[in-house]
């Protein structure tokens, strides 16, 4: 197999960028695609969720603006026998803090031990997922979601987590078999066939990803992590023009993005030249 060039950062790198970069996504929030790296603090979960009532109301809407009286909140919470919702609550703070390692160890620990049901049990596997890939714990990540996946085994959102700890372990296969479930179950799902595409790229498929960036792009005319993709494609078949102006575009859509960062670390190889590359 002829191997693509591993200078060319496309959909697997953005998200690992904007995870180091703090940029998270949690379960019921938007996809890893729509959220920005400047918009770090998780999305308080809507349900199911280990807890409901006033006290999670309020905790969780406290992490966006303030996750450090969350924190304190969900202490106080646990302190008066708030259990398991004052526990994701807390682990949840520590995530909207920079925390994400620790955060994810006490929602898998969560998660094993909850007595709630199968679809509040996996979001907090979930959520575990997310956390490690924030970390930078892929692996970790791959075994939370797949955790999360024995609980509710149909879950998009699931499949195309699993699926970026797969392609971010360069285990582009498994990853192109979980997208391939989600899309199954949601044809017009723009992120799963951007990742897929970068995926197929890796394994030496351009056709493939070439097909898969150009129904995201209909989907999504105005995606940069489409255009990131498909800029990298072009360069790949050597319409360095092409490529220069899908990164461009993907520049202007999200100025201040992981993807924006990427695309200007390609275009910075594709002026300098094929032996740079």
């Amino acid at each position: 197999m002829r191997p693509t060039s591993p200078l060319l950062l496309g959909a697997f790198a953005a998200v690992a960028l904007a995870a180091l970069a703090g940029g998270a996504w949690l379960a019921f929030g938007p996809s890893p695609l729509e959220i920005e790296a400047e918009e770090a603090l998780p999305l308080p979960p809507e349900p199911p969720r280990l807890a409901d009532g006033p006290e999670m109301e309020r905790c969780l809407g406290m992490l966006r603006g303030d996750p450090e009286g969350a924190r304190e909140f969900a202490q106080r919470w646990a302190e008066a026998e708030g259990g398991e919702g004052a526990a994701q609550c807390g682990a949840l703070a520590l995530l909207a803090l920079g925390e994400p390692a620790p955060a994810a160890e006490r929602l898998e620990r969560l998660g094993v031990a909850s007595r709630a049901g199968p679809a509040a049990r996996a979001a907090v596997f979930t959520q575990a997922a997310q956390a490690w890939i924030m970390a930078g714990e892929m692996n970790r990540a791959f075994a939370a979601a797949t955790l999360a996946l024995t609980l509710t085994p149909d879950d998009t959102d699931v499949l195309v987590d699993r699926a970026v700890a797969l392609g971010s372990l360069g285990r582009f296969a498994e990853a192109v078999a979980d997208l391939d479930r989600a899309l199954r179950m949601d044809p017009t799902r723009a992120d799963a066939l951007v990742f897929r595409a970068a995926a197929w790229r890796h394994l030496d498929r351009a056709e493939a990803a070439r097909r898969d960036v150009e129904r995201a792009l209909e989907i999504t005319p105005d995606s940069p992590e489409a255009l990131l993709e498909r800029g990298i494609l072009r360069q790949l078949a050597g319409d360095t023009e092409g490529a220069r102006m899908d990164w461009e575009r993907a520049v202007e859509l999200a100025p201040n993005s992981a993807t924006a960062d990427l695309a200007l670390q390609n275009l910075a190889l594709n002026e300098a030249g094929p032996s740079r590359r």
